[in-house]
């Protein structure tokens, strides 16, 4: 039985490892425990991201479910689990964010979620995309500056006035963009020395991004546009 334990271990090690690269599988408590040391997907190519985007997930509809209510990009939310935890439910990473939209225990908590209740994919969801939409509302549309602040907090977002000098929140905004987009839309600051802060898009791309409903689909649609798209059908 002891041996079997630990070939069963050893395959689910290697497999959470082949899947992220960071993922790593610990017993505490006599209890499975699956942690990764980051942001899941950091080290995927921006066309890793970009073409997994285009699969289902076994959370779409939850993530739907969630965008409507609170008002954001489906394709978004989606986005950040994806980078966040490459759709593991089971993830933690090495500060303690959890889950599939890697909530803090405190960010939880201001969203309702109880410690017991963190890696429920529902409950998860819904705080994660919550917490994504106060982001972008406290920061205008600005896209940027709103996954950052998911990855660093608002306080170094506010205090660098942009993204702030952290390898870690830079390439995370980055990746993040470019599974949104299909590609990174971010000019500068990347390649920089880390004492040096992007503060922004240059002005041609920093528009402020608005929430506008499709009248057709009655889906949330995030542009930079000032018109309405024009109705189809």
């Amino acid at each position: 039985m002891k041996t079997r334990t630990l070939l069963i271990l050893g395959v689910l090690a290697v497999s959470a490892s082949a899947a992220t690269g960071e993922v790593r599988l610990k017993i505490e408590g006599g209890r499975h425990v699956i942690y990764n040391d980051g942001p899941a997907k950091l080290r995927a190519s921006e066309d890793w991201l970009a073409a997994r985007m285009q699969k289902a997930s076994g959370f779409d509809e939850l993530i739907e479910s969630s965008a409507r209510e609170f008002s954001v990009d489906p394709k978004l939310v989606k986005s950040v689990m994806l980078v966040e935890s490459g759709f593991n439910p089971a993830a933690i990473s090495r500060k303690g964010a959890r889950g599939l939209m890697q909530l803090m225990p405190e960010t939880a908590a201001e969203h309702g979620v109880a410690m017991s209740n963190i890696h429920d994919p529902r409950q998860n969801i819904a705080a994660g995309t919550r917490h994504l939409s106060r982001l972008l509302a406290y920061y205008g549309g600005d896209l940027v500056k709103s996954l950052a602040a998911y990855n660093a907090g608002e306080g170094a977002v506010d205090r660098y006035g942009g993204v702030p000098p952290y390898d870690e929140t830079q390439l995370y905004v980055r990746k993040t963009l470019a599974a949104y987009n299909g590609k990174s839309t971010l000019g500068g600051g990347f390649g920089k020395p880390s004492s040096e802060t992007f503060r922004g898009l240059p002005s041609s791309e920093g528009k402020p991004v608005r929430w506008i409903r499709d009248e057709r689909t009655n889906r949330v649609i995030l542009t930079t546009k000032k018109s309405r798209p024009a109705r189809l059908g």
